[in-house]
């Protein structure tokens, strides 16, 4: 058995549900363990469009992004009333300490029983600070407005550690803005490199340590309606993007980053795709994931792709290349049992 980790998202009717379901088929093979992300949280960071649209400090615009062959969801555009200052605006609850804490009670019941072992965490996945300004904030205010945004994500993960133990908890960033900014594609975007390395180490710092911190390199995996099943936004073309932004963001970073996360997509077992990992560097207390675990190719699949992988890494966990919130309802399972029959070198 490999190490494993679940990325987030899983297609199940309840937490409750998701916390049985790994308990039966992951039962001490995974460290964390989500959610979820069930019910409306399927969509990701569509969620949270309500929570922008509501805001009485907000207005919408005609622009929009999305709608096209890679995003298939329109994300509408906010941005300052008139008369309302940027540095004014204050985004309150944006329901992530609500839904957290209204699973943390089935968690701590799944681990009382026996479903999930006594030492397992809770993790959390959010969407960082810039992934939700470029979703749904207007380009010219993204910049005033992310101080506040920033400090209503901090909020969130207060009032979650009121609640949740530190040790107890691990939160983990999802950032495909970061991800694209470093690819060079996307919508329309004035941050830099620079500024996304930057902006992960605020994203760090709202984490106290002793909670545990992952980062999931996220290349999307909005529905196919062809398929029923998740697709890139972009089909990485390597690894590079990521080891260059893990390794941009790493000096930015003044508190023990647990683990990364990094896509494969599932015809990637060449050579080229992996030969970056050679020069990722990850302090020894880091976990890498690889998310090389495809239910279409199975043992098999995952075997070729481990296979390659270790010409250029070695250490290393596995995982899907997203969450499964996207995956039809009877692929979870099967997908779960996956990670169990995987092994590395």
């Amino acid at each position: 058995m490999a190490r494993a980790l679940l990325v987030g998202s899983l297609n199940l009717d309840s937490a409750d549900a998701v916390f049985l379901a790994v308990g039966e088929t992951l039962s001490g093979e995974v460290s964390r363990v989500p959610d979820g992300e069930t019910g409306d949280r399927l969509g990701w960071i569509f969620a949270l469009q309500p929570k922008i649209a509501d805001n009485p400090s907000l207005e919408r615009v005609e622009q929009t992004w999305g709608g096209d062959e890679t995003i298939s969801h329109v994300f509408p555009q906010f941005r300052p009333r008139a008369g309302v200052d940027g540095g004014d605006v204050e985004f309150g609850n944006l329901g992530y300490a609500d839904d957290a804490l209204a699973s943390w009670e089935g968690f701590v019941r799944a681990r009382n029983e026996g479903v999930l072992p006594a030492d397992v965490r809770f993790q959390v996945s959010l969407p960082t600070a810039y992934m939700a300004l470029m979703a749904y904030i207007d380009i010219d205010h993204r910049e005033a407005l992310a101080p506040a945004y920033e400090q209503a994500l901090g909020d969130e993960i207060n009032r979650i550690l009121d609640v949740i133990p530190a040790d107890d908890l691990a939160i983990q960033w999802d950032i495909p803005c970061e991800v694209g900014t470093t690819e060079g594609v996307g919508p329309p975007n004035r941050w830099t490199f620079d500024d996304v390395c930057r902006e992960l180490g605020r994203m760090a710092a709202l984490v106290p340590e002793p909670v545990e911190l992952g980062f999931h390199h996220c290349y999307g995996d909005p529905p196919d309606p062809e398929t029923g099943h998740g697709k890139h936004w972009l089909e990485p073309p390597s690894m590079s993007a990521m080891v260059k932004l893990t390794n941009g963001m790493l000096p930015h970073m003044q508190r023990t980053v647990t683990w990364v996360h990094m896509p494969v997509p599932i015809e990637r077992d060449d050579d080229d795709y992996y030969a970056a990992l050679a020069d990722l560097q990850l302090p020894e207390e880091t976990e890498l994931y690889l998310g090389l675990l495809h239910l279409e190719d199975g043992l098999d699949g995952a075997r070729r792709r481990i296979a390659t992988a270790t010409k250029f890494v070695d250490n290393f966990g596995v995982a899907t290349e997203c969450g499964l919130g996207r995956l039809p309802r009877d692929e979870v399972r099967p997908t779960l049992e996956l990670h169990r029959t995987v092994t590395v070198p």
